[in-house]
This record gives C-alpha cells, structure tokens and sequence, in this order.
C-alpha cells in the first residue's frame, strides 16, 4: 500500500515537468492567474490543473505578406508585396495582452502597408524604398509593443504595375536616355571644335608644324591603301601659280581695250 502510495506521488511529480528549449519560455498561470515565467530548461509546475504552461517561441518569425492592391496619392494602382520580421520579446504579454498575436501583427501590418503606400506617389515607392520602409516599420512598431513584440524589420518586397503604366515608364525612360546621349554628342563636338580651333592657330604661328601635320597624312594614306599614288608639289609652285594666275588676270582687261 505504501508503495502504490509512493508511486502516485512519484508518478503525480513527474507529471509537472516541463522542459523549454534555448528559444522558448513558459508562461506559467496558476488557476487562471499569471505567476511566473519559466525556461529555458527543466522546470516544474503543479499538477492536476492548478498550474498549466503555454509555451512561446521567442525567435524572429518571418511572415511574407500577401499581395496588396492599393491606390497610391497620384492615383495609380499597384499591387506591393512586402515582407515582415517580428520576434516575441515579452511572452507573457504576448499571451496575455492579445489573444493571437501572430494573426495580430499579420493583419495590422497590411494595414500599415495600405495607409503608408496611399500616402505617397507612384515614383516616391519606386525611388526611396528606404525611406517607405522606415516608415512602414514606425506605423506598427508602437502597437506590437504593447502586445509584447518587436518588429526588427518590414519591407517592401515587390511592386507591381498595371502594363499601361509599365509602357509609359519604359517611353519616358527611352526619352531620358535619348536626351543623355544627344548632350553627350553635342559636348563632344563642343570639346573637338574647342580643340581643332587651338590646333589651327598654333599651326598659323608655326608653318612648319603645318608641313609635319601634311607628312604624317600621306604616310597614313599610304597606309591604308598601298595603291594609291601620291605626288608631292612643293608649296612654292603653288604660290607661283596663284601669283601668275592673278597677273593673268589682271592684264586680261588691258589687252582687250588695245584690241577695241
């Protein structure tokens, strides 16, 4: 009898032990009121219903989004992904304060995500992610707080927009660029005429650096295609023939008027 006694004892102690891993604690309430908050390890609790545990997982939980469709302040509709990393940092008020916290924080974060994206303009979501992600994270940190969470991050993931919309960007990217590469063309020849312009003057000043620059042409020509014939005049016999072309010229009036 003793023995049977001794081993309800026994058997009813070793109903009470709990274990809760490194990432978990127990919440310990005791006829329906909070005491205490137990793990990780070995721990023990009163059995036969006086004490019971709910054991919460303390580690970061990541939650993908669903997709929104959603209107942002200049009128265009989106569809945004987005994606969400929130961890339990009190569990006793994460049992206690709210009944399902992780449906909580799910459904609060999608509200975060419409209001934020229908506060600002198409190109303000493409361009400064960083800064809607900020303000994603502030619109629902103050309220996980109270439920014992924290939310380490919440970003955007994808967003996705109607193919008129998509003909229109690539159009006004296409023109952008078009744009870039006319100015590019044009200072170019700003700079190339900049620079045949000082070329020139310095060869007027030196006659000889107009020789040399006439040279190195004919040995490229003669690079190029060997079959051409090349016949150097010195620049004497053109300036002989300019000045024998203009007396020519000039004597031609007077030898009409003795023939008249």
């Amino acid at each position: 009898m003793i023995l049977l006694l001794f081993g309800i004892i026994a058997f009813l102690l070793l109903t009470g032990v709990r274990i809760a891993q490194e990432y978990e604690r127990g919440v310990v309430f005791r006829l329906g009121r909070h005491t205490r908050l137990r793990g990780p390890g070995i721990y023990w609790i009163i059995p036969l219903g006086v004490e019971r545990t709910v054991t919460i997982d303390i580690r970061t939980r990541t939650v993908s989004a669903e997709q929104q469709e959603t209107i942002t302040r200049d009128s265009v509709t989106i569809k945004v992904n987005a994606v969400l990393w929130y961890r339990v940092t009190d569990a006793a008020k994460s049992v206690i304060a709210v009944k399902d916290s992780s449906s909580a924080v799910y459904q609060l974060a999608l509200t975060g995500l419409r209001n934020i994206i229908g506060q600002h303009d198409l190109d303000d979501v493409l361009q400064q992610r960083d800064k809607i992600n900020s303000l994603l994270q502030q619109a629902i940190v103050g309220s996980v707080k109270a439920w014992g969470l924290e939310v380490e991050r919440f970003e955007m993931k994808d967003v996705e927009l109607p193919e008129a919309m998509q003909q229109v960007m690539a159009m006004q990217a296409e023109a952008i660029r078009e744009k870039r590469a006319r100015i590019i063309k044009a200072e170019a020849e700003l700079e190339a005429s900049q620079k045949l312009s000082a070329a020139a003057m310095q060869m007027a000043e030196n006659p000889a650096a107009l020789e040399l620059r006439r040279f190195q042409m004919i040995s490229e020509v003669g690079a190029e295609n060997n079959s051409t014939t090349v016949i150097m005049i010195p620049s004497d016999f053109v300036s002989l023939a300019k000045g024998l072309n203009d007396f020519l010229r000039e004597r031609t009036p007077d030898s009409k008027k003795r023939d008249s």
